[in-house]
């Protein structure tokens, strides 16, 4: 695997990111148990926020443990795990107007790709994968730059 960028989560950012989510959900989960005088069914749902709000803490430091690797045929996970081969890119979105993470970019892929998430990191949805959130702003920046270039690179000029 010959590396060309490696994207790491800035260690503040995931910080806190995990903490408002863990605050968040804690807060919740509070209002529904000290709360004797909301009908037990608005109780009910904001104790099933506040865990759903914990258990994203959780998800989101674990997958934000991780980085992303660009490589001359690929962009993954450090551990390997494929979001996607290059030549299965169509374009890279990183318009202030494109649907994409907090100080990311989108990827649009040629074919649809099954559904995944690593909250804080990337996203990958249909023909879409959000690289972003917890990272840097100007590595990603960078990444996206890479990879713009690379597709303009193995585009044929007519």
């Amino acid at each position: 695997m010959r590396e060309t960028f490696i994207l790491h989560p800035s260690p503040i950012r995931r910080v806190f990111a995990a903490v408002m989510m863990l605050f968040l959900g804690a807060l919740l989960v509070y209002v529904a148990l000290s709360t004797g005088t909301m009908p037990f069914f608005w109780q009910l749902v904001l104790f099933a926020f506040g865990v759903a709000a914990l258990y994203s803490a959780m998800k989101a430091w674990s997958a934000t443990s991780t980085h992303l690797v660009l490589t001359q045929d690929a962009l993954e996970e450090f551990e390997g795990r494929v979001l996607c081969r290059i030549d299965e890119i169509e374009k890279v979105e990183r318009g202030a107007f494109a649907f994409k993470p907090s100080n990311g970019f989108v990827v649009v892929l040629k074919s649809k790709a099954p559904r995944a998430w690593a909250p804080g990191l990337w996203w990958r949805f249909g023909r879409r994968i959000g690289v972003g959130g917890v990272t840097p702003a100007g590595e990603t920046k960078a990444m996206a730059d890479i990879l713009a270039s690379r597709l303009l690179s193995a585009t044929p000029i007519a």
